[in-house]
């Protein structure tokens, strides 16, 4: 029982790792940053590394592979939104 919560958990980690891929999408579609909170995803960066420090300390997959999934989405939705957000800054355009 044990194994299949722990895949069964693990395989929803990996889903919400892949959340910020919905906020991504919008950004894209929409060319804009401005209801994207960096601040939420730069507090995630840091817990999705410490997970995944400890899960390489505990030798435990369960915890790396869905939190290193969610690091690097929430990497790249982080640097898309910023990079969105200097070139509405650079641009001075309200449409950003």
């Amino acid at each position: 029982m044990t194994e299949v919560l722990a895949v069964l958990a693990a395989t929803w980690a990996v889903i919400m790792g892949l959340a910020p891929l919905l906020q991504l999408r919008r950004m894209v579609q929409r060319g804009s940053a401005a209801d994207v909170s960096i601040g939420y995803l730069l507090i995630l960066l840091p817990g999705f590394g410490l997970w995944i420090a400890y899960g390489v300390s505990a030798t435990n997959l369960a915890l790396v592979v869905p939190n290193a999934v969610g690091l690097l989405v929430a990497s790249i939705t982080t640097g898309y939104a910023v990079r969105l957000r200097r070139s509405w800054a650079r641009s001075g355009s309200l449409a950003h």
